[in-house]
């Protein structure tokens, strides 16, 4: 199996590369363009992996995807590039609609291209799966749960941008036959995130004793996925999933962001003990623009056609986690000194 990877330097798609790498056994061209967010020290263990390739280039550029595919000759496409984080889409837009929109169409045109010069035996083997995101759907009340069903009704730059990408996708397979698979997840967490995010923005400024921001109340409520089990899930659908559909990728593990934070200064609490409780260093900002009240996903499907369930509960996903930025300075900390250092993201300027 020859799969190329999008984005595969990022959070998720780096989980996804050490897995199909060293779990699956897939030989893997991973195609990042390293922005920001792209980081190699997320491939250490698997960069001299004989089934494990890595090309710099910008899912934008129609030639260079063209060319990637047509040397590599991919039996799979796992589409996972994206600008993703929703603070950075309210007060820069553009970078999203480009290479979230722009950049799934280039690559939907490109594989579309290489798909229909392969020979009948590999078109009908050949999967492209487009990976998005739960914040598609919008807000959640306090009931209910996100199904694949759920009509669209984004509410940042970030999940329109992913929206329209969806949308692309699922059209290149009704128009032109392309054999796509749809995942949404939720909220990812665990090793290797980058820092701007909630998770990981917490436990650092917890080891730093700098303070910990809360959006509003804190009450917005996720639904927290560890990024491995996400990994798997994803393999699943690219293997199994049925064409022109959409499979929802939950944990199962709705928590409000207050509660998220207050069992990271617990955990810090016991294992980097201050003289002042972490949860002191809790600060409540003004909220984010549009900001969803909840999301959750009703995983239903993916566990029932594919067999797919989650490894890792909340309690213990999030203490693997905590555990992990504990003993992996290596990692964040010239993230933390050269990239970003933690301040507030997406503040609309007036005037």
């Amino acid at each position: 199996m020859r799969i190329l990877v999008t984005g595969g330097a990022g959070f998720i798609g780096s989980a996804l590369v050490r897995h199909l790498v060293k779990n699956v056994g897939a030989e893997v061209l991973n195609v990042d363009k390293l922005t920001y967010a792209g980081n190699l020290a997320s491939l250490t263990e698997i960069e001299g992996a004989s089934n494990y390739q890595f090309l710099q280039a910008d899912i934008c550029d129609l030639q260079k995807m063209s060319e990637a595919m047509n040397s590599f000759k991919p039996d799979r496409i796992m589409h996972l590039a994206a600008e993703s984080h929703v603070d950075r889409s309210i007060s820069g837009a553009a970078d999203f609609v480009q290479t979230n929109v722009m950049g799934t169409f280039s690559l939907l045109e490109a594989a579309r291209h290489y798909w229909n010069d392969l020979s009948p035996a590999r078109k009908e083997a050949f999967r492209f799966l487009h990976v998005s995101t739960d914040e598609v759907y919008g807000s959640l009340g306090d009931e209910g749960l996100f199904e694949e069903v759920t009509a669209y009704d984004p509410s940042s730059p970030y999940s329109a941008s992913k929206a329209a990408s969806d949308h692309l996708a699922i059209a290149w397979h009704r128009t032109y036959g392309l054999p796509v698979v749809v995942s949404n997840c939720s909220n990812n967490y665990g090793p290797y995130h980058f820092p701007e995010k909630l998770i990981p923005l917490i436990i650092l400024n917890a080891m730093d004793g700098k303070p910990l921001p809360i959006y509003g109340e804190g009450v917005n409520i996720r639904d927290w996925l560890y990024v491995e089990d996400h990994a798997r899930a994803l393999d699943l659908i690219a293997s199994r999933g049925r064409l022109g559909e959409k499979y929802n990728v939950g944990g199962r593990n709705e928590r409000r962001n207050i509660d998220v934070v207050k069992r990271i200064c617990s955990l810090m609490d016991e294992l980097r003990p201050k003289a002042t409780p972490h949860a002191d260093l809790i600060t409540y900002v003004t909220d984010r623009p549009g900001h969803d009240a909840r999301y959750a996903i009703d995983a239903t499907k993916l566990e029932t056609e594919l067999g797919w369930k989650a490894q890792e509960n909340f309690d213990s996903g999030i203490e693997r986690t905590v555990r992990w930025y504990l003993d992996n300075e290596w990692w964040w900390q010239p993230l933390r000194e050269g990239v970003y250092s933690g301040e507030r993201l997406g503040v609309l300027k007036k005037g």
